[in-house]
């Protein structure tokens, strides 16, 4: 059944069971959108006044229907849909443009942090019919800095049908340019990070520290980024132009873990993870992995997992879901062997269940 999201609010009865009816049209696989869904979209969002958007699989079903306002819409959690980070999310994202207007930056920003297989808008004439089609998709690395390349724009029916074929290429592209692992290499792949108000110079020995540090801990270090910015953004660290730039990459590169050259505070950790279904982890939690890693007594493995664990207290309490991305691996790793993350998650659901009987 297909679930419909955001602004439902005033919508009339029968325009409610009409947006509810998109989920029962399906769109040929072959093609980015078909003439049909694209006029039944065009037309209820014309006289609704709102932007109509559907994510599509590749077999042509609509799974998710999403209304917003005038300007723009927001999409659902799709954090359970193909979690590999370097294979695109095997969704396409159609939606209306109420205005004569191409592709924008929240559109680009969705297809890069959402990993989705194509973007694309239609435009809507004033008389509620589809007018041209604007798509993009992301591409691999290329030696110019490209991550996207936009389709030219041109009518629901001139539309080429090859977008399967598009999309397999693209994946097989992606892993090329991934390159392949040794044999039971299982070591996470990691991007470092460092954001800084000062001079660059001093920044890159940190990073450099943070390398170091990261291949102890058993990380395979792919690539380093620093960004030098007037005022460290208290949300997502960098800006968000430049963390879609690290996602993308990350993706290029496969790699499954962002860690920052500094301490995150939870509402941080939200934040970024809300937008990435990558890692997250900061310094502290790489060096309180290397002390589980060497841990020898049994005093000193108990010290070490206390110190984990109460470093992921509120992380844990903030992500809820995210659970499974802060424990297991890197920064959930106890001291004795590698934890699993259903291991890691029951002993900080036990260690929060015995903050609260001593609370009480």
């Amino acid at each position: 059944m297909q679930r419909v999201h955001g602004n439902l609010t005033g919508l009339k009865h029968d325009q409610l069971r009409r947006v509810e009816r998109i989920g029962r049209r399906r769109c040929p696989p072959e093609v980015i959108v078909g003439p049909e869904l694209a006029r039944y979209m065009s037309e209820l969002s014309r006289e609704i006044g709102r932007q109509i958007g559907v994510l599509i699989n590749r077999r042509g079903q609509v799974r998710d229907i999403i209304v917003g306002d005038a300007k723009g819409l927001v999409l659902p959690d799709l954090a359970q849909t193909r979690d590999a980070p370097w294979r695109l999310k095997g969704l396409r994202l159609v939606h209306t443009h109420l205005q004569d207007e191409q592709l924008t930056e929240d559109d680009l920003t969705d297809l890069a942090l959402l990993r989705l297989d194509c973007v694309a808008a239609i435009t809507v004439r004033k008389d509620g019919l589809p007018h041209l089609v604007w798509a993009g998709h992301l591409v691999p690395g290329s030696a110019d800095g490209k991550v996207w390349e936009h389709i030219e724009p041109q009518p629901v029916h001139d539309l080429p049908r090859d977008f399967l074929s598009t999309v397999q290429s693209l994946e097989t592209e992606f892993a090329r340019a991934r390159g392949g692992r040794e044999v039971g290499d299982t070591r996470d792949r990691a991007i470092l990070l460092h954001a800084t108000t000062g001079p660059v110079g001093l920044a890159r020995e940190s990073l450099d520290e943070l390398a170091d540090l990261a291949s102890t801990c058993g990380l395979v270090v792919v690539d380093t980024v620093v960004q030098r910015r007037h005022k460290i953004d208290p949300r997502f660290v960098v800006g968000i132009g430049k963390l879609r730039e690290i996602i993308i990459r990350a993706m290029q590169l496969g790699a499954e873990m962002i860690v920052f050259d500094r301490d995150l505070i939870p509402a941080q950790v939200r934040a970024i993870t809300n937008f990435t279904e990558l890692k997250i982890v900061d310094r502290t939690q790489v060096i309180l992995d290397i002390f589980a890693q060497h841990a020898h007594s049994r005093e000193g493995k108990i010290q070490v997992e206390l110190a984990q664990l109460k470093y992921m207290l509120p992380r844990l309490i903030e992500k809820n879901t995210a659970m499974s991305r802060l424990t297991g691996g890197i920064g959930g790793r106890g001291p004795v062997r590698a934890s699993s993350r259903s291991t890691a998650a029951a002993r900080a659901t036990r260690f929060i269940g015995s903050r609260e009987r001593y609370a009480t």
